[in-house]
C-alpha cells in the first residue's frame, strides 16, 4: 500500500512539472486562454450599432474626466453589467475584428484539406478567405495574392485581424497565410490551417515560424 502511494506521488509530481505547449489545437483550450468566445451572428446594422455605442461611451467618459468635480454626473452610456450590451474589451480590436477572429476560431481542430474552404477541411488561404467572406469582405483566393492587398506593417506594429505571411518548405514566394489573434509584446499569435495539424493557433516565437516569417498586411483599418 505504501509503495502504491509512493508511486502515485511520483507520477503526480511528474505531471505537474511537465511543460505545456503554446499551440492551441481546440476550442476548449482557446476558451480557457481567453482567445475565443462563441461567435454571434452579425448584420451590418449590428456592427454599426456597436461602433456607435462605443463612440458614445468614449464621449461620456471624456466628459466625465474633464468636468468639474461638483458637476460630475453618473455616465449614461453603456451599462457594463447588462449582458445584452456590446462591450469592446480592447480599444485596438473593433467589434468587427473580434467577430472575425471568433468566426475563424470556431474552426479550431478541423483538418487540413488542399483547396478546402468549408468545415470539411481548409487549406491556409481557404480558412482566411472563407472567414472574411462571411462578413462580405472578399480577398484573393491564394496566400500569394492575399499578400498583395492591404497595407504592409512591421511585425512590431501587428494588431488583431492582420494577415501574417510565410514562405514554407523552401519555396521562393509566399505560400502560407494566417490571421493574427493576439499580440503580447514581441510575440504574435495567429490562427491558420497547417498541413500537419489542421486549424490551430501558433506563435511567431516558435522557431519554424520565426524563421519563415515574411510580412504582415493590415486589411481592416
Amino acid at each position: 500500500m505504501k509503495n502504491f502511494a509512493y508511486i502515485s506521488l511520483i507520477l503526480l509530481l511528474f505531471t505537474a512539472c511537465k511543460p505545456t505547449s503554446n499551440i492551441v489545437t481546440s476550442k476548449d483550450v482557446a476558451v480557457k486562454k481567453g482567445l475565443y468566445s462563441e461567435p454571434k451572428s452579425l448584420s451590418t446594422s449590428d456592427i454599426k450599432t456597436a461602433e456607435i455605442k462605443k463612440k458614445n461611451q468614449n464621449k461620456d467618459l471624456a466628459q466625465k474626466q474633464t468636468a468639474p468635480s461638483k458637476t460630475i454626473k453618473k455616465a449614461t452610456g453603456v451599462n457594463f453589467k447588462n449582458d445584452d450590451d456590446i462591450v469592446i474589451e480592447n480599444e485596438e480590436a473593433s467589434y468587427l475584428i473580434k467577430q472575425i477572429i471568433n468566426s475563424a476560431s470556431d474552426n479550431l481542430g478541423i483538418n487540413y484539406r488542399p483547396g478546402g474552404t468549408t468545415k470539411s477541411g481548409f487549406d491556409c488561404s481557404g480558412l482566411v478567405y472563407s472567414t472574411f467572406k462571411k462578413f462580405d469582405i472578399t480577398l484573393p483566393r491564394s496566400s500569394h495574392e492575399m499578400a498583395t492587398v492591404g497595407t504592409k506593417v512591421d511585425l512590431s506594429n501587428a494588431k488583431k485581424g492582420d494577415l501574417i505571411f510565410f514562405i514554407n518548405r523552401g519555396q521562393r514566394r509566399i505560400n502560407h497565410v494566417g490571421m493574427v489573434v493576439e499580440v503580447n509584446n514581441d510575440e504574435v499569435k495567429f490562427i491558420h490551417s497547417s498541413t500537419q495539424s489542421g486549424v490551430i493557433i501558433s506563435s511567431t516565437k516558435e522557431p519554424y515560424y520565426n524563421r519563415t516569417f515574411v510580412q504582415i498586411n493590415r486589411i481592416l483599418m
